[in-house]
């Protein structure tokens, strides 16, 4: 069942993490998600993901970048976000994240 405080935005950007060591192709990587290649082929495009490989059909992406494309694609499918705004959201989540790391290793530098 699903956690009750846990709001809508909150569930866009859930995830479970794969081993790190996991690469996987394009294919693989949307049928896990449930989009088409086109939608990935778009985030690698915006920066959104970086996959190894020179083509399409080479590309590997690390198994972590399935939680970033899962973000983005719920971003989509529930706020009808494209994949550059996916991006810009996405990275300024992350920025947060490390600014708030950052503000509560500083508060504890100080004793707070």
């Amino acid at each position: 069942s699903e956690d009750p405080a846990m709001t809508a935005v909150d569930r866009i950007f859930e995830g479970h993490m794969l081993d790190e060591t996991v690469c996987l192709g394009l294919a693989e990587v949307c049928a896990r998600l449930e989009v088409e290649h086109e939608w990935i082929v778009e985030l690698v495009e915006v920066g959104l993901l970086e996959p190894s490989g020179a083509q399409p059909e080479s590309w590997l992406f690390p198994a972590s970048a399935l939680q970033r494309a899962r973000a983005a694609a719920r971003l989509a499918q529930d706020l009808g976000v494209n994949a550059a705004g996916a991006a810009v959201i996405l990275d300024l989540v992350d920025e947060r994240r490390r600014l708030l790391q950052r503000l509560q290793g500083l508060e504890q530098a100080l004793g707070s």
